[in-house]
């Protein structure tokens, strides 16, 4: 296993288990298991009450504020939850994934337009779980084509007041997208488990 060769057939594999991967946490997610990226089991638990919702729960985070056109640009790479897109995923390849070495396949999609929720799982600085949400909707129009879920959100609120707004509760940076509008059954739930609840907007 010394040769250049050999690292280059170890490296070939290894990138194809990650498309293999990517792939698969998006068709998991999609079936109600959710396969959180990036080890954060908060948004696993997140992902999972919007899925028993009904409501999907792709793990998202923000990646850009439009200010002309009122709204953010919100997604992830790797497991999106294909079943609340309104249309067909798309496998893009990358020469080289986002923020991590080597390049694959990538699931490319948008969550469909209309009513959304985000959601996040954080936790207080005395170490109490809570939770976050706002309502929102998801708007029909052009997106990045860079192999991750992309939806263009607008809340209540303008871009930057919403940002500060979110930010103030102390959230992660990943959350849970869902269709529909889902905050009350969260504050309920929320509610039954004894956990502070922050509606945003």
């Amino acid at each position: 296993m010394g040769s250049a060769s050999s690292e280059f057939s170890v490296s070939r594999f290894s990138l194809m288990l990650g498309s293999i991967q990517t792939d698969s946490v998006s068709l998991l997610t999609a079936r109600g298991v959710p396969a959180s990226g990036e080890g954060d089991l908060k948004n696993a638990v997140a992902m999972k009450i919007m899925d028993t919702l009904g409501a999907g729960g792709s793990f998202t985070e923000f990646y850009a504020m439009d200010f002309d056109e009122n709204f953010l640009l919100m997604g992830h790479d790797g497991p999106g939850h294909v079943a609340i897109s309104d249309r067909r995923p798309v496998l893009r390849e990358l020469d080289i994934y986002h923020g991590k070495a080597g390049g694959g396949v990538s699931v490319e999609f948008s969550v469909k337009t209309g009513p959304v929720t985000i959601f996040a799982v954080t936790q207080t600085r005395d170490g109490r779980l809570k939770m976050m949400a706002a309502e929102g909707e998801s708007l029909s129009g052009p997106t990045l084509s860079i192999g991750n879920t992309n939806s263009r959100l607008r809340f209540s609120l303008p871009p930057a007041e919403f940002m500060n707004a979110w930010c103030e509760g102390g959230p992660t940076h990943h959350c849970a997208l869902g269709t529909g509008p889902q905050a009350g059954v969260l504050g309920k739930v929320a509610r039954l488990l004894g956990l502070e609840f922050v509606e945003v907007g």
